[in-house]
């Protein structure tokens, strides 16, 4: 499966698009980034390709509307996130910069409003096997 690095102009590019508020973390992911808030992930950057988790009715119309891209590997695409038009990266602050924004924030108001991730539960360590006689 073939995993493209973002690179450091696309990471900044996905920084400036990720609201400012608390409880937003950015966390790097297999050479790329995602935010999160409560623990789940509303933006994440796959090479140059920034894919947002939307409500079914918002990702049914920027899919019908726009021409998204698949999130993810070409082989396994992340269910339930859609990669937004390639052509809004990076022009320059232009009319795709501000589109990229306003459905980066329509993803992170929609996960905002989901139940906290729980944590993942700590892996019991297994008791050391008592030597054979």
């Amino acid at each position: 499966m073939e995993m493209p690095k973002a690179s450091d102009a696309d990471k900044e590019h996905f920084r400036s698009l990720i609201p400012d508020h608390p409880g937003v973390v950015i966390k790097p992911m297999f050479g790329n980034l995602g935010a999160f808030v409560n623990g789940n992930m509303f933006a994440g950057l796959f090479g140059s390709t920034i894919g947002v988790k939307l409500s079914t009715a918002d990702q049914a119309a920027l899919e019908s509307s726009e021409r998204t891209v698949p999130f993810g590997p070409a082989e396994r695409p992340m269910g339930g996130y859609t990669g937004l038009p390639e052509v809004w990266n990076g022009d320059g602050g232009g009319t795709g910069e501000e589109r990229a924004r306003a459905w980066v924030e329509r993803a992170f108001e929609y996960v905002a409003g989901l139940p906290p991730k729980a944590p993942k539960a700590a892996k019991a360590s297994k008791a050391p096997k008592a030597p054979r006689k």
